[in-house]
């Protein structure tokens, strides 16, 4: 086993982007290899130094260019060039760790499919502490019957795209799972005029959207006489960017195969 993990970073110019390369320092076995930007991107043709860490990269619009040294490559990039990005990693033979969220039905079964080829991690979020957040609502669901009303809230910048947020989603997923439902069948999305009464089982969503909220998720469950909340906060995005790395060093000689955070973490 090599004492370094070539590394590429895809959507190297965007806050995650900046965030892993800033986070690199302290993971010293990880070597950046290759970093991809957009077509439009100001910094295509500068070296990776002017985003935060000193190396030898120059930043391209290539994902084939910026994938063909890695052995592990982070997709923080759009929806909608992640298949791309995917294909380029098959056929370099390199693991992935994918951050992108908001991706259809179509393209997730296209990247499981994808994981029969190349190790593939994939979360919602990469934060230490939002996959332990995971945990305890999967405990939490178990423990607490329908008397107990779900209800999960998310806050992003005002910049974010997708609502609700993947995070959110994979916190409704857990927890509908627990409980032996489905999630679309059960989730309550939008609640306007004349709602009624709630229904029993069903689990709510609430969204914000605002300033340079960076992300915060509250799940709430309200019981008689009592409600208990479990709430994750980051401060800034080096949890989530930290994660990722974590996660490209767990992926090191890992068979093909698609991978959550909770095997990261062994949670």
């Amino acid at each position: 086993m090599s004492n370094t993990i070539p590394l590429a970073v895809l959507g190297v110019s965007g806050r995650m982007g900046k965030a892993l390369l800033q986070s690199l320092k302290d993971f010293p076995d990880l070597q950046l290899r290759g970093a991809l930007a957009s077509a439009n991107s100001p910094w295509l043709g500068k070296d990776s130094a002017a985003l935060g860490i000193v190396s030898d990269v120059v930043i391209t619009s290539d994902v084939i260019q910026a994938v063909k040294s890695a052995q592990v490559v982070i997709d923080f990039t759009l929806p909608e060039v992640t298949l791309a990005n995917v294909q380029a990693c098959v056929a370099r033979k390199a693991a992935m760790v994918i951050g992108t969220t908001g991706h259809t039905t179509e393209q997730r079964v296209a990247i499981e499919h994808a994981s029969k080829q190349i190790a593939i991690v994939m979360a919602p979020n990469m934060s230490v502490g939002v996959n332990l957040l995971f945990k305890l609502a999967e405990i939490a669901a178990t423990a607490l019957n329908d008397d107990y009303d779900i209800e999960i809230y998310e806050a992003h910048h005002r910049n974010k795209k997708d609502a609700p947020s993947g995070t959110a989603l994979g916190i409704g997923e857990v927890v509908a799972k627990a409980r032996g439902v489905s999630l679309k069948e059960h989730a309550d999305f939008t609640r306007y005029g004349e709602t009624g009464a709630r229904q029993r089982g069903h689990i709510g969503f609430s969204v914000a959207r605002g300033g340079d909220i960076v992300g915060d998720h509250t799940l709430l469950f309200a019981g008689p006489g009592e409600r208990i909340e479990i709430s994750h906060r980051a401060h800034d995005r080096s949890g989530f960017a930290r994660g990722a790395l974590v996660a490209a060093r767990w992926l090191q000689d890992r068979d093909a195969g698609m991978y959550s955070m909770q095997d990261v973490l062994g949670l």
